[in-house]
Formats: C-alpha cells, structure tokens, sequence
C-alpha cells in the first residue's frame, strides 16, 4: 500500500472564525495554532501546509490567568546598546490586543518557511467585526 502525501494544489482549505472572548490566551493559541498547521485533517504532512484559514474576533477580551497580567512582559530589542525594551501584557492588551494574540501563535508554530506561510492565514481582529465575510467562514468552538 502506498503513503498518500498531498500536493500543495490539492488540498482545500476551509476559513473558520472562531470567538475568544473569555478564553486563555494560551490554550486559545495552542489550538489555532494546530488547525493552522492542519493537524485536525486525516492528510497532515509536517512539511506541506495543508492548514485552513483563521479569523479570530475579540482578541481585546482575552484572559490571562493569574498573575501573567501583571509580571509578564513582552521583550524586544531595538538594536541599539541598551535597547532592551519591555513592555507588559496589562499595556500590550489594551494597546494592541492582535498583536499579543498573534505572538502567541506565532511562537507555537514551528521555525522556518512554512511557518511564515502558515502564519499568513491567521486574520486577528479586536472587535467582533471582521472583514472577510465574502469568504462564507464557518464558526468554530475551541475545547476550552
């Protein structure tokens, strides 16, 4: 019996929109990060992106358990000597909500070029409006 491995042209991919108002941020990412990947599908291949399509609407009411609101903060580095900067998750939430939501999913991803492929199919949206509705997505419910 021969291993089926499918072709980049061959697979559909379905748009999904999924509501994270009142979920944890981390368990939320951890499962758009697997339907991203495709891993829900029968014909997963690690290395062809055989993920569907995204939409992620209320990303501001996200929850963060216990104290993460208020100690854990986002770093980056700006490429100057002492450019260390670091912002908290309280800032970051009420500032850019999308962005935080999709660090998360980006660094559940796996490194490389197909991540970055991968990524492309995630749409994040602050409110509960979006606007992809000519693509007819479906309404997915996280376990969670």
């Amino acid at each position: 019996m021969k291993s089926y491995l499918p072709k980049k042209d061959e697979v559909q991919k379905d748009w999904y929109v999924v509501d994270v108002e009142g979920m944890v941020l981390g368990r939320a990412a951890s499962q758009i990060a697997s339907i991203l990947r495709g891993k829900h599908k029968p014909e997963f291949t690690p290395n062809v992106d055989v993920g569907d399509f995204v939409i992620v609407v209320n990303a501001d009411k996200i929850v963060l358990t216990g104290n993460k609101l208020e100690q854990k903060t986002y770093k980056y580095h700006t490429g100057y000597p002492g450019g260390l900067r670091e912002i908290p998750y309280k800032k970051f939430l009420d500032k850019k909500p999308e962005f935080l939501f999709y660090e998360a999913v980006r660094r559940m991803l796996p490194r490389g070029p197909l991540a970055k492929a991968q990524l492309k199919k995630l749409k994040v949206f602050k409110g509960s409006e979006h606007n992809h509705q000519a693509q007819n997505p479906k309404e997915l419910k996280l376990k969670y």
